[in-house]
């Protein structure tokens, strides 16, 4: 469970992370800030191009930037995600294969929903997810 002072936190930090978005073309802004099981924070934002294929969402271009910083062992305690527009948006499918990927069991994602702000377990929003490489005989 992350206290509601973190998740505050997170949402301010993920708020101000939208205004370095990049997104001429739809205009929609997304924040993040996320929080390691180590208790450093990350934020990002998505960045668009002219070929949409080669955006990124601002979930996973603040957890390849922890990545990057903290080693590919670092787990995420709790991401938050917030959009300029202010409306109900959780993280697309993508982004929630990635968080899982870098996530622990007890892992939230913490996003405005129909009912304000949420905090749900990563297994909630990707249930029966990809978790591992099956061989094959």
């Amino acid at each position: 469970m992350i206290p509601t002072e973190m998740q505050e936190k997170l949402l301010l930090l993920a708020k101000e992370a939208q205004g370095k978005a990049y997104v001429p073309y739809s205009k929609f802004a997304v924040g993040a800030a996320l929080l390691t099981a180590e208790d450093d924070i990350f934020t990002g934002c998505n960045i668009e191009n002219i070929s949409y294929g080669l955006s990124i969402c601002g979930e996973r271009s603040t957890i390849f930037k922890m990545i990057t910083e903290k080693g590919p062992n670092t787990k995420i305690k709790a991401i938050a995600v917030t959009t300029k527009a202010d409306i109900p948006c959780s993280p697309c499918g993508a982004c929630r294969q990635v968080i899982l990927e870098f996530s622990t069991p007890s892992t939230v994602v913490i996003y405005k929903s129909h009912d304000g702000y949420v905090s749900s377990p990563i297994a909630q929003l990707l249930p029966d997810a990809f978790k591992e490489i099956v061989p094959m005989d």
